[in-house]
């Protein structure tokens, strides 16, 4: 893998930010372009209304603001930096409405944002195509992957995103990932506005599978995987560029493999870790590892290997002992606890639940890394149920996975499918066929635009689990049901 530094190569001037704070799509599609742009005047307002707290520490209050209305941001400490440094001009429409949230009665020009209508790229962007066609995702899904923004210069850059229509008049083709790399050749060095398309690749794929789940992504997202390792490949202009495509690259491969674990696809997923796990330490990055063993473990889990899910839960705690985040401690002990409760070891799995707990207890931390923000006490509870769901204690797995349910982020549809999911399941075996039968009703409506293959596999499940109870109206009516989709 080729590496450079400042001194091997002159260093490119990275293009002026888009509205959103994107890069440029332009010199994305070949080698980076220089043109001069003024140096942008720091946002002192916005510096001014961060007060005593960190960059990390704000950035986290802003991902809560976020959850409280519904919104999705991953915003993190280099996103707050960049506001303050005045490279972002305007916020994105999500941005916008969790930051008038955070702060009601001031307007973006109180924040010390530009009007957007002055901002390079706004004007002339096009309606979103919305024309239905007939392809494997549903049509909000669709426009999920067809709208501008930081998600659209991913799409040039990477091959991201869908190709354009022969003409005005003919159907939204199906979005296809990795079209504009086979027309272009890739740049001969990485800059910052490659890495800066891949970490916005790695938030998009990330936040459409948590609204709409794995199927129907999976396929598409591998090809900007590839075309980040070329980018890699190829070297950087400068060594800060080159380690963050290494982390770029790392968390695109666990996004790309947990797609494929989602989707039933295990042996891909197996490949994607394992690849994420060798960037992380070619890098020696401890974050990126902790995070490629909690993955690793949750599969091992998945496929039926507890030893193997235990050890690299082990591994990925020893990996995440100097990142200072508790609650990724948290996660990789119920990592462990899943393996001991598979296995058959009900001590291990309690110590194992009680480190947990215990890790969980000191609260979020400044220093969490931004791919958690799914790791809330939702999760705990659920990753808890399954635990007692594998130990065969049905009535106790019930329990927290109905706490799950009432605890899941509505914005998080695949999420409260899949803890829909496991309360019907346990329900089932706990004896409550028609307590089951309900919550698998309440799972087929979620499907109709979630898409993942695990949670059709726990619902197969429930629904075998139930056939002894089919003489049950509300049982038959979901068995029924379940046939007919």
């Amino acid at each position: 893998m080729a590496s450079s530094s400042a001194s091997s190569a002159s260093p490119t001037p990275p293009g002026s930010a888009d509205a959103d704070g994107s890069p440029p799509a332009v010199p994305a599609v070949g080698p980076p372009r220089a043109h001069p742009a003024a140096v942008p005047a720091p946002n002192l307002a916005f510096r001014g209304l961060r007060g005593q707290r960190s960059a990390g520490e704000f950035a986290a209050a802003v991902r809560r603001a976020g959850r409280e209305i519904g919104e999705t941001v991953s915003c993190d400490a280099r996103y707050i930096g960049r506001v303050e440094a005045g490279e972002i001009r305007c916020p994105n429409y999500a941005y916008e409405r969790v930051f008038l949230h955070m702060f009601p009665g001031r307007t973006l020009a109180d924040l010390g944002f530009s009007a957007r209508e002055t901002v390079r790229g706004r004007g002339a962007r096009p309606p979103a195509p919305t024309a239905p066609v007939p392809t494997e995702e549903s049509d909000v899904l669709r426009r999920a992957f067809m709208t501008g923004g930081s998600a659209t210069v991913a799409a040039v850059t990477l091959g991201f995103g869908p190709a354009a229509p022969a003409s005005a008049a003919a159907p939204v083709p199906e979005p296809c990932f990795g079209s504009a790399l086979g027309r272009r050749p890739l740049p001969r060095r990485a800059g910052v506005a490659e890495a800066e398309a891949v970490e916005d690749a790695v938030r998009q794929i990330r936040l459409l599978d948590d609204r709409h789940g794995a199927d129907g992504l999976y396929r598409r997202a591998a090809e900007p995987l590839r075309a980040t390792y070329a980018l890699l490949d190829a070297g950087a202009t400068r060594q800060s560029t080159e380690d963050r495509l290494h982390a770029g690259a790392g968390e695109l491969a666990l996004s790309v493999g947990w797609l494929a674990h989602d989707s039933g696809r295990l042996d891909d997923a197996r490949s994607h870790y394992a690849e994420a796990l060798a960037t992380a330490r070619l890098s020696g990055d401890p974050g990126l590892e902790a995070h490629a063993f909690s993955n690793m473990a949750f599969l091992a889990r998945d496929a039926g290997r507890p030893r193997e899910a235990i050890r690299a839960a082990e591994a990925g705690q020893r990996a995440a002992r100097s990142l200072a985040s508790p609650r990724l401690m948290s996660l990789l002990t119920l990592r462990e606890a899943g393996g001991w409760a598979l296995l058959g070891d009900r001590r291990g799995c309690e110590e194992s639940l009680s480190q947990a707990h215990s890790h969980f207890g000191q609260g979020a931390s400044a220093l969490d890394p931004e791919w958690m923000s799914f790791f809330g006490e939702a999760e705990l509870e659920l990753l808890e149920a399954q635990c007692w769901s594998a130990l065969e204690e049905w009535t106790r797995a019930a329990r927290h996975a109905r706490r799950a349910v009432d605890l899941q982020d509505a914005h998080f549809a695949r999420n409260v499918a899949l803890c829909t999911a496991q309360l019907a399941e346990d329900l089932a075996r706990a004896g409550a066929p028609d307590e089951a039968a309900a919550a698998g009703h309440r799972v087929l409506d979620l499907l109709a635009e979630v898409r993942s293959t695990r949670v059709q596999a726990m619902l197969s499940d429930t629904a075998r689990a139930l056939v002894p109870h089919q003489r049950s109206p509300r049982v038959a009516s979901f068995l029924t049901r379940r046939h007919l989709n």
